[in-house]
């Protein structure tokens, strides 16, 4: 699989401030960030490939439902997981 055990790992240091700190909303949103990346990548080799569309937009979907969950309960979070992906500001 292309996101082995101790990637996700490292995405979870990084982001969600430890190893096993896999429910942290900041870890999930980085994890689902990576895997948009992948499957778009995907996509602009298979563009009839329409499962993997409707997983891309399930995804995206997801990240949006936690990052207004962040700039809901703490915007400081927000900002920080925004620039620290790299991420444009979608709520306003």
């Amino acid at each position: 699989m292309y996101l082995s055990k101790e990637y996700k790992e490292e995405i979870f240091a990084e982001f969600g401030g430890g190893a096993t700190n896999t429910g942290s909303a900041e870890g999930q949103v980085a994890l689902f960030t990576k895997r948009i990346a992948h499957l778009t990548e995907h996509l602009k080799k298979n563009r009839k490939d329409f499962n993997t569309q409707r997983s891309l937009q399930m995804l995206v979907g997801k990240r949006r439902s936690l990052l207004a969950y962040l700039h809901k309960k703490d915007i400081n979070r927000y900002r920080a997981i925004i620039k620290g992906l790299g991420l444009r500001e979608i709520i306003k």
